[in-house]
């Protein structure tokens, strides 16, 4: 019998430096793991990576900080590689990159669109190759996207349209992975209070959004807070293997399929 526990696991948390993806790398710390690699995108993000890195090892795990562009295969099989000569094979792979863009299709431009799809579609699309790659057998791969996979709604064509193909790449990564007991699925947090939230959003917006939820009245914020999403990835990455090729959606009651 395959052991789902998360002690003694190595993990490789993309965009696990701050906000959602710094708690995630918290939080494996603390459920113990024996190691977290944890990548970051820019120098922009380097001291909230060594802030992470540090309260990884002050939990008792080792901890590394990999960076990168992610939107090119090879910079994404050089993450890979560079995790297992730092911290061993993962267990456990995480992917939280993500860009969000509100706008008009109108106002989209080949640009905004080529970037969304760079961010969104191909670096999961690639993480999900190298993860079938390098992850140990029975182990657990999980990306995140968006609860407005759910939606109906404008202005988010180029975010959520970038995202949607994720939910496919999960099925296919699914069967193409569970004869090695890997399970890979996918979570879809509402509007969550994080910076990358509010500049996307005009006032209006945000007030909309603090109350769309069924139970935004027993939220800290209205949104969905990023405490909310965690227990849900540590049931994926454990316990909760026999779940496969899902897309969930943790948005309390925002959007549902």
């Amino acid at each position: 019998m395959a052991d789902h526990g998360l002690k003694g696991k190595v993990a490789l948390v993309a965009g696990g430096a701050k906000n959602l993806g710094g708690l995630i790398s918290r939080d494996l710390a603390q459920q113990g793991v024996k190691a977290v690699a944890l990548h970051y995108n820019s120098a922009e993000s380097e001291a909230a990576a060594n802030e992470t890195v540090a309260a990884v090892r002050a939990a008792g795990a080792e901890a590394v900080a990999l960076a990168g562009d992610l939107t090119s295969a090879a910079a994404m099989e050089r993450l890979f590689a560079d995790t297992v000569a730092a911290v061993g094979r993962p267990d456990i792979a995480i992917n939280t990159v993500g860009k969000v863009l509100k706008k008009p299709m109108a106002e989209t431009t080949e640009a905004d669109y080529d970037e969304m799809s760079a961010v969104n579609a191909k670096a999961a699309f690639f993480f999900l190759k190298e993860a079938g790659r390098t992850v140990n057998d029975n182990g657990k791969v999980l990306t995140l996207v968006t609860s407005l996979l759910g939606a109906y709604t404008p202005f988010y064509a180029s975010y959520a349209g970038t995202k949607a193909p994720v939910e496919h790449f999960t099925r296919a990564a699914s069967k193409e992975f569970g004869e090695r007991g890997i399970s890979v699925n996918a979570i879809g947090p509402g509007p969550m209070d994080t910076p990358f939230f509010y500049p996307a959003e005009g006032a209006d917006a945000v007030a909309y959004h603090k109350t769309a939820a069924a139970l935004s009245g027993f939220s800290k914020t209205g949104l969905t807070d990023i405490e909310d999403i965690i227990p849900f990835i540590r049931l994926l990455v454990s316990d909760g293997w026999w779940m496969t090729g899902q897309t969930i959606l943790v948005n309390g009651g925002y959007t549902t399929k």
